[in-house]
């Protein structure tokens, strides 16, 4: 089977009628992507009744003046797994930078930075991830389901996130309104 181009740093995009409804309208921001498998965080829809200020009195970490943001739901996987997401202004003991367009930190220093005033100038906290094995996004990405695009930051920052869905779309210059929940066969 012929590769997709690797997609770490761009979004994927849900395409209706995806066919699994914990991705129905889902963006995922894609942190890693190559020949063993991929791994993205979902920035398009947020956990109800959860804060970041209920999140990090989990840890003992005082949230400050932070805002009580909310936290997104990253993925089916493992659910209860944390990352934030966040520019490239700040590193910590296992963040990993994504295709120079933002970074990707899973260990509690990133959250101790960000109450304390001292972590990434924008952020966004997740809980899970999607994950792919060998070539599987790769074949999705072949079949009626993905859209990707590139990750522009600005959506990811910028945008609430019940609004990203339509925005990544317009943004590739596509009129969501206009998409098929199905394909045709020539």
């Amino acid at each position: 089977m012929e590769s997709t181009p690797f997609l770490t740093g761009q979004f994927l995009l849900a395409m209706p009628g995806i066919g699994d409804p914990r991705f129905e309208r889902a963006v995922i921001a894609v942190c890693a992507h190559d020949e063993d498998g991929a791994l993205g965080i979902g920035i398009g829809d947020t956990i109800e009744g959860l804060g970041l200020h209920e999140l990090l009195k989990q840890f003992d970490i005082d949230p400050g003046g932070l805002p009580d943001t909310p936290v997104h739901f990253g993925g089916p996987v493992e659910p209860r797994r944390g990352f934030v997401l966040h520019s490239t202004d700040w590193s910590g003991q296992d963040t990993v930078d994504v295709g120079g367009r933002w970074a990707l930190s899973g260990t509690i220093d990133v959250l101790r930075a960000i109450a304390e005033g001292k972590g990434p100038t924008q952020w966004l906290v997740a809980l899970g991830y999607a994950g792919w094995g060998e070539g599987q996004l790769d074949a999705e990405m072949t079949r009626h389901g993905w859209f990707s695009t590139l990750g522009d930051p600005r959506l990811m920052y910028e945008v609430d996130a019940e609004e990203r869905w339509e925005e990544g779309f317009f943004g590739a210059g596509v009129d969501p309104r206009l998409l098929a929940n199905c394909t045709g066969r020539a």
